[in-house]
């Protein structure tokens, strides 16, 4: 069974640092993408960042390129998020994701509060 649960959420002033963490099992996990994604209030989830395991690529949109860095641990099967210099706009719920057999799989998400 496919699983992800993302941690490390919390409340951080603007200009702090957070460190988000996804844990993953039931696939393997160097051959998938694994994606970071968030959802603030009264707005749509949107894509942060994304690692592609099997090349070692990533990615990041346009509002978190330079402040967040993607990585992965193959050992621990884990995703990390590192969060810098982060903004009030970067509050919400942050999701861990991947796609296996055609089909979404979704951590339960963890929330970020970047407020003085």
């Amino acid at each position: 069974e496919v699983q992800l649960q993302a941690s490390g959420g919390g409340l951080v002033q603007p200009g702090g640092s957070l460190t988000l963490s996804c844990a993953t099992a039931g696939f393997t996990f160097d051959d998938y993408a694994i994606a970071w994604f968030r959802q603030a209030p009264g707005k749509e989830r949107e894509g942060v960042s994304c690692i592609v395991n099997s090349v070692g690529s990533t990615i990041y949109t346009d509002s978190v390129r330079g402040r967040f860095t993607i990585t992965s641990d193959s050992a621990k099967k884990m995703i990390y998020l590192q969060m810098n210099n982060l903004k009030p706009e970067d509050t919400g719920v942050y999701y861990c994701k991947t796609t296996y057999g055609g089909r979404d799989f979704w951590g339960q998400g963890t929330q970020v509060t970047v407020s003085s």
